[in-house]
């Protein structure tokens, strides 16, 4: 499917907000964690969508080791170990400038 085409204006927007939430990534690139984008604004999807058409990616975490012990189930739940949403993405060195 092709990249969704957005007005320069709109495309300058979401690059401001981008850079301003970022910050830099070991990789030479940027990260921007999820929970910044969500706190943003409500049109966050349109951020996701911006940093994976500018060559950014959902970064891999590996998943938590699983609680062992007589309470492990009770402090190792589902919500902490869910690894279907990405926390943060990282754009490659150069796509914020």
């Amino acid at each position: 499917m092709p990249a969704a085409i957005t007005p320069p204006d709109v495309d300058e927007s979401i690059r401001a907000v981008v850079a301003r939430l970022s910050r830099p990534h070991p990789s030479g690139g940027s990260v921007i964690e999820r929970a910044a984008i969500m706190a943003e604004s409500g049109d966050s999807t349109e951020i996701i969508k911006w940093i994976f058409a500018h060559a950014g990616r959902a970064e891999t975490i590996a998943p938590a080791a699983a609680p062992r012990g007589l309470h492990g189930a009770r402090f190792g739940g589902a919500a902490e170990t869910d690894q279907s949403t990405p926390r943060r993405y990282v754009l490659p060195a150069g796509a914020l400038g």
